[in-house]
């Protein structure tokens, strides 16, 4: 058992590498599910604001006016009276939607920020902390983009 006594320090070292990976590619995760929360967030803001376009202008216009709606790729003719109310549920859903994609936003950025302070990482472009002592000029000139993850020593 003794020469088995070597190997464990080995596989120590490989999984601590393996573990740093895990943590790197887990936060890379939180950060790509985060921006996909933003880029849903944005579609959906434009989806509103174009159903408040199109609220604004039917509003004032005679119920009884033929109107094209756009139905799953088939432009369909309709009468005011029949879109508008259509028009305006979908607005207030989207509305709902953009609540619960603020706040699924807010609590990932929660959820990044508890991992990044449990795991020590730091992100190369963000500034050091101010009780770190200042880096050298030529630790600024590296790439600005990568995650590092702080081992204790």
């Amino acid at each position: 058992m003794a020469s088995e006594s070597g190997k464990p320090t080995k596989s120590n070292e490989k999984n601590k590498k393996l573990s740093q990976e895990q943590i790197v590619q887990t936060f890379n995760k939180l950060r790509q599910d985060q921006k996909n929360y933003v880029t849903k967030l944005t579609e959906v803001e434009q989806d509103l604001n174009e159903h408040s376009l199109v609220v604004e202008a039917l509003k004032d216009v005679d119920p009884e006016r033929v109107c094209y709606r756009m139905i799953g790729g088939v432009l369909v003719q309709r009468t005011v009276k029949e879109v508008l109310p259509a028009v305006a549920h979908n607005k207030e859903q989207l509305a709902k939607i953009l609540d619960s994609l603020n706040k699924q936003i807010e609590e990932k950025g929660r959820e990044i920020n508890e991992f990044k302070e449990k795991h020590n990482i730091q992100i190369r472009k963000e500034p050091p902390n101010l009780s770190q002592p200042e880096s050298s000029g030529k630790e600024e000139n590296q790439a600005t983009s990568g995650v590092l993850v702080k081992t204790e020593s």
